[in-house]
């Protein structure tokens, strides 16, 4: 059974850093794409980060040069480090891993989310 869980979120400042951090389980880690997505009410969620299984990186432009993506495959851990954060950064963030089987199959799975709020 796949398991990703997130930790990290909290309430910062503007200009504040968090890092986030999701714990995969029940997988084989290094095959997955894995990602940070984020959810603000009233939004849809949207991509903020994704790594691939070779370690190319894809930013939002929003989060461009202020959000690094990693992972770890020997910890099974995909981290993401947000610096400058901004109030519109605040929203749901939430760990995925994604992976195609071809012929259009591909397994995809969320962990729960965890709040990031970016106030004074």
């Amino acid at each position: 059974q796949v398991q990703l869980v997130e930790s990290g979120g909290g309430l910062v400042q503007p200009g504040g850093s968090l890092r986030l951090s999701c714990a995969a389980s029940g997988m084989i880690f290094s095959i997955y794409t894995m990602g940070w997505y984020r959810q603000a009410p009233g939004k849809q969620r949207e991509l903020v980060a994704a790594i691939t299984s070779g370690g190319s990186t894809t930013y939002a432009d929003s989060v461009k040069g202020r959000f690094t993506i990693s992972r770890d495959n020997a910890k099974n851990t995909v981290s993401l480090q947000m610096n400058s954060l901004k109030p519109e950064d605040t929203a749901v963030y939430y760990c995925n891993a994604d992976r195609s089987r071809g012929l259009g199959i591909r397994d995809r799975y969320w962990g729960q989310g965890t709040q990031v709020t970016v106030s004074s």
